[in-house]
């Protein structure tokens, strides 16, 4: 292995360095704690589970013995160590105990991804093999032959999935009969996937499951498999309605770490991605096997043929979805065996495939959350051996306040994962398919987090009530009706040469399938050449381009009701129900993050109830920026941008997620204000858990925008790429005042 700081002084010796390492930090190697030296497992394994963990070498971690005691015990479980600390051997462990001893137990593993679902059959598999245990594991999903599903329904003992086959299959429980009634564990893996409005979905699918296994009398342990989170116990009753005991600390061992943030703007000669090349290269031919993300399909590929070319003698490929499955096995063997000096790859190989430790990673592009950055960072380590990973900054604001303030990422909280239960867009439609299910009953809806006020609008045209209960009397199947990714009843379909590429949500089709957009789908680029709303369709062509588009979009916002309002300083803080009206007016073209055109659009605009909080200024403040000869319009506007930008650092979301409004008087606040929303009907909880960290929220903003090294504003602070109002005005200064402004008052009150 290369010594990590000889490899850091050789790449401050490249002559394209200048000065872009900002920060080091070196973490240290942590030993093992095994069960055995702190006596934690109270029962040896049957027969067959010593002899696999016997034949491997495998010496149980101390979290691994604490989650399997505790499942041991029937407590449900979340695990939260961090990636490669062996969390899927800590519960196949106890399950499969369980089912050794028990020979009619099922268990049934949701996974968010096929290719993750896959992946993880074999490592099942393999235990069933190495054991003796005849548990016929399946995968169950789309993609199984028709002919072998009797097979699994009737025999499989273990069945792997995921929650958009399982809401599907929901109706035909009756079919499941035998494995429900036996059903002992349900394993949800890589649960931080579960949030927003995919994540509040999956929450009441959960709900139906648990509904659906008590009709056949079943209780089974939850246990989930989740990155580091902020609210793992909250997380886990949201996501499934019971109490969860939580194991975290991590018994594992890894060699040193040494994270490196690589801010490509110290040298604007040459793009972020080029320099990314670079690194992947330069790291591959000192001999470090490289895994080096990228925040989409196209760089992947890119990346991945410039690396090439500055290092032809070594071996480079790209990774990404669109790939068939077997050119993916392919690769991950390549990386596993070291048959791959590196790849360049999509978040794909973020979650737990199996491609061993690799010598270092390269992260092009903060992934959005401080969990994902952990995750990628995650796969560099061998053993005992040090490891090498480097955060590349690209030029917005998240990215630039951690070159900025590289302590940051090391001194907070990983963020909270937001579920919304309340959301009625969202309970209605999984309300229709519990009532097809099986007959709704009183008691059942409380299961659901609803009441009978929630029924009356659905009354008639869809469900019936009878002595058994409401049914459902609809002529479409509900599950149809109910997308897990969305939100909204308006769908496009977005079809190519006659066939369905995939379908959208309403108001996410006039951001993404509008005339002139660039679509990613599978790995594989599309234009939209038309977009018909009188049908709902859009029209794409597959077209190789080396550009991609960002919807530019104005919005209104009223106040609707008032939930929760305090006065500071006089400055009043509510959270409530808005009212927004947005409109897509146009979009960028960019290259390389860098904006080369800018087309207008003609859409209707969409009017939807949400969530929202605002902060109502203090005229006082606009008499303190304007005698400063700062512009008040600019600086309500850039602190909304920089608000906006810093969201996902809270709450764990996309800055797409949300939606904000700045004005210098609004007629419900009576004078100037900030309004920031969630961008769906119904809101799902984003802004709430904004509003309860309002204070470090508003704080970390501030310094962002203070730090920031520009004159006047820029991409890395004040500017957002999808403002409609084309980022005018904007006053950088102002908009530091009116942070600072907002910080002290929230002090003061804390």
């Amino acid at each position: 292995m290369v010594d990590p700081r000889s490899f850091i002084s050789s790449l401050k010796a490249q002559p394209w360095y200048s000065g872009q390492i900002v920060a080091v930090k070196e973490l240290p190697a942590k030993e093992a704690e095994y069960a055995e030296e702190a006596r934690l497992l109270k029962t040896p394994f049957p027969e067959p589970l010593e002899r696999y963990l016997s034949a491997r070498g495998i010496r149980l971690y101390s979290h691994q013995v604490e989650a399997l005691e505790r499942i041991r015990a029937g407590e449900n479980v979340v695990i939260t160590t961090p990636t490669a600390s062996g969390k899927t051997l800590a519960f196949n462990l106890p399950i499969f105990e369980r089912l050794h001893r028990d020979k009619k137990a099922t268990a049934l593993y949701l996974y968010p991804l096929k290719a993750l679902t896959n992946d993880q059959l074999r490592a099942i598999r393999e235990l069933e093999e190495a054991t003796g245990l005849a548990l016929e594991a399946a995968v169950y999903d789309g993609d199984t032959p028709q002919h072998l599903r009797p097979k699994i329904r009737e025999r499989s003992r273990v069945v792997l999935t995921n929650p958009y086959a399982l809401h599907e299959y929901l109706p035909w429980h009756y079919k499941w009969q035998r494995f429900f009634q036996n059903l002992k564990f349900v394993v949800i893996d890589e649960g931080h996937r579960y949030r927003g409005v995919f994540g509040s979905n999956v929450a009441l699918l959960i709900r139906r499951l648990r509904r659906i296994l008590s009709y056949y009398g079943s209780e089974p342990q939850f246990i989930l498999s989740s990155a580091t989170i902020a609210n793992p116990e909250e997380f886990a009753f949201k996501l499934t309605g019971k109490e969860f005991t939580v194991v975290s600390r991590d018994g594992s061992a890894h060699g040193p770490r040494y994270f490196i943030f690589w801010n490509p703007l110290k040298y604007p000669a040459r793009s972020a991605h080029r320099q990314t090349s670079d690194l992947l290269a330069l790291h591959v031919e000192s001999g470090l096997q490289t895994l080096c993300f990228t925040i989409s399909r196209a760089l992947a590929e890119l990346v991945a043929r410039w690396a090439k070319e500055a290092a032809p003698e070594r071996r480079i490929a790209s990774y990404r979805a669109g790939y068939l499955p077997e050119e993916r096995r392919e690769i991950e063997r390549g990386l596993k065996e070291r048959e791959l000096d590196g790849v360049a790859a999509t978040n794909a190989l973020e979650l737990g495939v199996d491609i061993g430790g690799l010598d270092a990673v390269i992260i092009s592009g903060y992934p959005g959350t401080v969990i994902s950055t952990w995750q990628q960072a995650g796969r560099a380590g061998r053993g005992r051996e040090p490891a090498l990973v480097t955060l590349v900054g690209f030029e917005n604001p998240l990215d630039q306040y951690f070159m900025n303030h590289p302590e940051e990422f090391f001194s907070r909280p990983h963020e909270h994962a937001i579920i919304d239960l309340e959301n009625e867009h969202i309970l209605m439609g999984h309300l229709l398919c519990a009532a097809a299910e099986l007959p709704l009953g009183r008691s059942e809806l409380k299961l659901l987090g609803a009441n009978e006020d929630h029924l009356k609008p659905l009354e008639g045209k869809f469900l019936q009530k009878s002595s058994v209960g409401w049914i459902y009397r609809g002529t479409v199947r509900p599950v149809d009706l109910v997308n897990l990714d969305s939100i909204s009843e308006r769908t496009v379909q977005v079809l190519c040469d006659g066939e369905l590429l995939e379908t959208m949500e309403f108001n996410r089709a006039l951001e993404e399938a509008h005339p002139g957009a660039v679509l990613l789908h599978q790995g594989e680029t599309y234009l939209i050449k038309e977009l018909d709303l009188e049908k709902d369709v859009a029209l794409a062509a597959k077209e190789e381009v080396d550009y991609y588009t960002d919807a530019l979009k104005i919005s209104e916002v009223s106040l609707l009701r008032a939930h929760r309002t305090q006065e500071v300083s006089g400055l009043e803080l509510g959270l409530g129900e808005l009212r927004v009206t947005e409109r897509v007016i146009g979009y960028r073209v960019r290259r390389y993050e860098r904006t080369v055109g800018i087309k207008d659009l003609q859409l209707p605009a969409v009017e939807f109830e949400t969530t929202g909080l605002w902060l109502a200024l203090p005229d006082s403040l606009r008499g303190e920026v304007e005698r400063a000869g700062r512009g008040w319009p600019g600086g309500l506007h850039g602190a909304e941008h920089a608000l906006i930008a810093m969201a996902p650092f809270y709450a764990m979301c996309d800055r797409w997620d949300i939606g904000g409004v700045s004005t210098p008087f609004d007629p419900d606040l009576k004078g100037p204000g900030i309004f920031i929303y969630d961008g769906f009907p119904g809101g799902i909880g984003i802004t709430e858990k904004l509003y309860e960290l309002l204070l470090e929220w508003v704080e970390a903003t501030y310094r962002l925008v203070r730090d920031c090294p520009c004159a006047e504003g820029c991409p890395s602070c004040i500017y957002s790429p999808k403002c409609g109002n084309q980022n005018r005005p904007l006053d950088k200064e102002a908009a530091v005042a009116i942070l600072a402004a907002i910080r002290e008052a929230l002090s003061a009150s804390a």
